[in-house]
């Protein structure tokens, strides 16, 4: 193929591409399972909403991912130029971590085995303007 194949093919390629942008926080100290409790009510719905729900919420693991949608939506207006307005929650995904052992002290010198669990938070942001298509109906 020559040379002008390609690059029309990479043109092509270029337009149809999606811009998104993500933010990604690893190794947080909470539970895997709190966490996607409230994952699973931010996915798909868009910036301001997440932000005024992420808001109200009322659990520990709300505030870590009200920062990382905060700092997604910041990575799309600034390295990829979307709208914050426009921004729509793509894709979030909580991953288990590793756990972090620690010891607690007990009597007599004895000591207790304490598994503290880490996770992965994932935030994709996509511009919605993107994925409207008008479709003209005959």
């Amino acid at each position: 193929m020559s040379k002008r194949g390609k690059w029309k093919r990479s043109l092509r390629k270029a337009k149809t591409k999606i811009t998104q942008a993500k933010a990604v926080a690893q190794n947080r100290c909470m539970s895997a399972h709190k966490a996607r409790r409230v994952v699973d009510q931010i996915r798909g719905r868009s910036y301001e909403e997440t932000l005024m729900l992420l808001e109200l919420m009322p659990y520990r693991a709300s505030y870590p991912i009200f920062k990382l949608v905060y700092s997604a939506a910041a990575n799309a207006s600034h390295n990829k130029s979307i709208n914050e307005a426009d921004s729509v929650i793509s894709k979030a995904e909580v991953n288990g971590g590793t756990m972090m052992k620690r010891l607690k002290p007990q009597a007599r010198g004895h000591s207790y085995p304490i598994k503290r669990p880490t996770c992965h938070i994932t935030i994709v942001v996509r511009d919605s303007s993107k994925k409207k298509t008008d479709k003209i109906s005959i």
